[in-house]
């Protein structure tokens, strides 16, 4: 599988899960910017577990309000 098949199957699975939890909040650009800035970051440390790299992408979406709220 090439980079830009395991990245942007890991973003389907993380945005899909997001999607159907009822989690994506805001505009749907910048939730995707963000989640694919995690997949991206991950994959530049040499990440290339697919499961891995949607699961933190999750995580770390659940976790931005607290850090913008934290951060205000």
């Amino acid at each position: 599988m090439t980079d830009p098949e395991l990245r942007a199957q890991s973003f389907e699975i993380a945005w899909k899960y997001l999607d159907q939890s009822g989690l994506l909040t805001g505009e749907h650009k910048a939730s995707a910017r963000f989640i694919l800035n995690r997949i991206d970051r991950m994959m530049l440390r040499g990440e290339r577990r697919r499961l891995l790299l949607s699961n933190a992408a999750i995580d770390a979406y659940r976790l931005r309000p607290l850090v913008v709220t934290l951060n205000a």
